[in-house]
């Protein structure tokens, strides 16, 4: 569901939406006839003009784990999700808790800046693996969360390649700098969400090292785990859902100083943009990977 009706209403801060993008998780969600807006990458200005991107949860802030930091991991679940529990930002405006926003980075334009969640998404990814400089890192998967995980893995100066399906993808990850895959790895990041993609991960990793399930699972209640590699080898697997805080930072914060330190990385990923009213054509674009698309923006 994507909205281009009157100004929304209620308690926050109104967010003038300049670009929206297309995750693969909405092409999922779609089916669902969800009674809310979709759309949980995005970014816009304030009243003033001061550009910002969403952070799309509104967490209590009380419960334990979100006093722990985790506030992706917040007793509310789901509801508090923007484009899930309640409206998100396909929209022209959209309403928002103060505490979501980040200011943008000099060099970070709104119409870009719908990319800082899927790329928190990889930080936040990177970071629960312990990744550093001195680790070899495979990225498994092409899709936007693949290449941005490529990126966010280089940002700790680590050398990273990145195994593709497509041939677009292939190519945005060499030119983003990833190497050819060859040999074990420290860290796999598996960024695709799917059952064969999590076996090449754990192919790929070395004995003791480390499988970062950083992909969503929509398939999960069938999802086989290969257990006896993960077992032989001691692979150690590490889930990461969304993006929290390390003390005072938050993922966020830290994906928004990527972005402009990697102005080559959104004109790369960002493959087609739709104004809102093309939403439906958006939707089957992001969908055709085979086709060469990678990050789908709608732009209200």
């Amino acid at each position: 569901m994507v909205d281009d009706g009157p100004p929304p209403g209620g308690e926050g801060v109104v967010v003038d939406v300049v670009s929206a993008g297309v995750c693969g998780s909405d092409l999922h969600l779609l089916a669902w006839d969800l009674p809310f807006i979709m759309g949980h990458e995005m970014a816009g200005r304030l009243a003033d003009g001061t550009p910002v991107a969403v952070e799309p949860v509104a967490p209590c802030g009380t419960c334990a784990r979100c006093r722990m930091g985790d506030y992706n991991l917040c007793q509310i679940g789901p509801p508090m999700v923007m484009g899930v529990g309640r409206d998100g930002g396909m929209a022209e405006r959209c309403v928002v808790p103060e505490s979501s926003l980040t200011r943008l980075p000099a060099g970070v334009e709104p119409a870009d800046a719908c990319l800082v969640e899927p790329l928190a998404v990889a930080v936040h990814g990177v970071r629960r693996s312990g990744v550093t400089a001195a680790h070899r890192v495979c990225v498994v998967g092409g899709g936007s969360i693949g290449q941005l995980a490529l990126v966010a893995a280089q940002a700790t100066g680590a050398e990273a390649a990145l195994e593709a399906r497509h041939d677009r993808q292939r190519d945005v990850a060499e030119r983003l700098g990833g190497r050819p895959v060859a040999g074990d790895y420290d860290v796999v990041l598996e960024a695709a969400g799917t059952a064969s993609a999590l076996e090449r991960a754990v192919e790929l990793t070395r004995p003791g090292g480390t499988v970062v399930m950083l992909g969503t699972y929509w398939d999960a209640a069938q999802l086989p785990v290969p257990a006896l590699p993960v077992a032989m080898k001691e692979v150690t697997l590490v889930p990461a859902y969304m993006y929290s805080r390390s003390g005072p930072v938050r993922d966020f914060e830290v994906a928004a100083a990527v972005l402009a330190a990697r102005p080559e990385v959104a004109p790369l990923l960002i493959t087609h943009r739709f104004p809102l009213d093309a939403c439906a054509e958006a939707f089957a674009t992001a969908r055709d990977r085979a086709a060469g698309a990678i990050k789908v923006v709608l732009e209200p």
